[in-house]
C-alpha cells in the first residue's frame, strides 16, 4: 500500500493489523503465480534437504507450495506442513497427485498458524524457509512462534530457518517512485505491465510492498493462453525486517542458543554484503545458565 493510500486508511480509522494482515496473505493466494515466480530458486531448496536428510523427518513451517518440501520427500523424507494459506495447500495437494505413492505417503499437511498451532507430535528437526518468519511482525508474534517450536522439537531438536538481510537502499526508497520492469506473461492474468513500490515503517519495522499489475497489449494477435485481466490490480506484501543482533537477542531471550550463523546457502560467513541469514538454533535446556 503506498504512502498516501496508508494515509488515507489511517483516516478511516483502518486497524493497522489490518494491513499487516493482508501483506502476510495476499501474495500467497495466487499459487500458479508464486510458483511460476520463485521456482528458478534452487539454492535453498539444496540446503535444506541436506540438512533434512541428515535427520529423517522434519516440520516445515510456511510449506506452501511444497517448493522445499517436494524434493525432500523425493529424497526420503517425512515432511510434515503447516501453512496458514488455503491456496496454497490446496495447490501443493495437486502437484502431490502428480507424484508416485511413495513420495505423497511422506508428505502430511495441515493448515494453520504457526504461532498458535500444535500438532501434538515431536521432530528433530524444525525449518521455516524463504522470509517465512519475517511475517511475524511482533516481539509476541516471534515468542508465540519459538514456543511453539520448542513444543514440536524432539530432545536435541533442531529449528533452522532463513531471513533476507535488511538492505539499506530498499528501506530508503521513496514510496512514491516506483520500480519497474517490461511487460511479461502472468500466469493467471495475461500480459502485465509491473511495478512496485517500497514503503518502509520505521517505528514497525516492516517494509511494505506494492506491487502493482497493468494489462498491457500483446505484442502479437496470436491467442492467449490466460485470461487477460482488463484492470489494474494490487498485491501487498508486508516483511517484518531482523537485524542480525535483533534476532540473536529475541532467539536468546526465549531460550534458543545459535549454533551456526551463515550468510548464504553454501555455509559463507555473514559478512556486510550477504543477502540472507541462515540460522541454525537448539533449545536451551530449562533451567540452563544464559
Amino acid at each position: 500500500m503506498s504512502r498516501p493510500a496508508r494515509r488515507a486508511a489511517k483516516k478511516a480509522k483502518t486497524p493497522p493489523d489490518l494491513e499487516l494482515e493482508a501483506g502476510a496473505r495476499a501474495h500467497f493466494e495466487d499459487p500458479v503465480y508464486y510458483s511460476d515466480t520463485y521456482d528458478w530458486r534452487d539454492e535453498d531448496v539444496v540446503y535444506y534437504r541436506d540438512v533434512a536428510l541428515k535427520r529423517g523427518r522434519v516440520l516445515e513451517h510456511g510449506i506452501g507450495n511444497g517448493r522445499v518440501a517436494l524434493p525432500m520427500a523425493r529424497a526420503g523424507v517425512h515432511v510434515t506442513g503447516l501453512d496458514h494459506t488455503p491456496a496454497m495447500l490446496d495447490h501443493l495437494r495437486e502437484l502431490l497427485k502428480q507424484e508416485p505413492p511413495a513420495v505423497r505417503r511422506r508428505i502430511e499437511l495441515h493448515q494453520g498458524d504457526v504461532r498458535t498451532t500444535r500438532l501434538g507430535k515431536r521432530f528433530p528437526l524444525v525449518i521455516c524457509p524463504f522470509n517465512a518468519a519475517l511475517h511475524l511482525y511482533t516481539r509476541v508474534d516471534v515468542e508465540q512462534w519459538l514456543a511453539r517450536v520448542r513444543e514440536h522439537l524432539e530432545p536435541g531438536g533442531e529449528l533452522v530457518f532463513d531471513i533476507s538481510m535488511p538492505v539499506p537502499g530498499d528501506l530508503a526508497r521513496d514510496p512514491n517512485v516506483p520500480y519497474r520492469i517490461p511487460p511479461f506473461e502472468h500466469p493467471t492474468a495475461g500480459r502485465v505491465s509491473y511495478r512496485e513500490h517500497f514503503d518502509y515503517d520505521r517505528v514497525r519495522q516492516v517494509l511494505f510492498v506494492s506491487m502493482y499489475f497493468e494489462p498491457a497489449p500483446r505484442k502479437t494477435k496470436t491467442k492467449a493462453k490466460t485470461k487477460q485481466i482488463t484492470e489494474t490490480f494490487m498485491t501487498p506484501l508486508a516483511q517484518r525486517q531482523f537485524y542480525p543482533q535483533e534476532m540473536e537477542a529475541l532467539l536468546h531471550y526465549n531460550g534458543f542458543d545459535v549454533k551456526e550463523l551463515y550468510g548464504d546457502f553454501e555455509r559463507g560467513p555473514l559478512v556486510q554484503t550477504s543477502d540472507v541469514m541462515v540460522w541454525h538454533v537448539t533449545p536451551r535446556a530449562r533451567g540452563a545458565k544464559r
